[in-house]
């Protein structure tokens, strides 16, 4: 994408929360364009956060990132998280092609196993005061 591209869908995104919002956006809570700077703080935010993504992933990758999220939007968001803390603390030092996205999102879903894992636990008990087989009379 270039940044025409880009432009144009954050103004689209832009229109688009803020025709979300309505006429009566406004007069929420006694604050007048308090919800439309919040709405335009938001937009901007998010336009921030994509503008990083499309820095940091190659156009293959960011198109399989695109893919993963109209399936699995959390997920999504927590690799972009992860991808700008990443970015930010100097781990990422190219771009991330789609092969180092696929690994990535493999130990992804390798540590949400390991957190969603169950374990059940099955302890059996005797009945009875002594375990000793004399009650019986065969």
């Amino acid at each position: 994408m270039d940044e025409a591209e880009l432009q144009a869908i954050r103004q689209a995104r832009l229109a688009e929360l803020q025709r979300r919002q309505g006429p009566a956006g406004g007069a929420a809570g006694g604050r007048p364009g308090g919800t439309a700077d919040s709405t335009a703080r938001q937009a901007s935010e998010e336009d921030a956060r994509m503008e990083m993504i499309a820095q940091i992933l190659t156009p293959a990758a960011r198109e399989r990132l695109s893919r993963i999220r109209i399936v699995k939007q959390q997920k999504a968001k927590s690799v972009e998280d992860l991808l700008i803390q990443m970015a930010r603390t100097g781990q990422i030092r190219n771009r991330v092609d789609e092969d180092e996205l696929i690994s990535l999102l493999d130990q992804i879903s390798k540590q949400e196993s390991k957190e969603h894992e169950t374990k059940i636990v099955y302890q059996t008990r005797r009945f009875g005061g002594d375990d000793s087989e004399d009650d019986f009379d065969i």
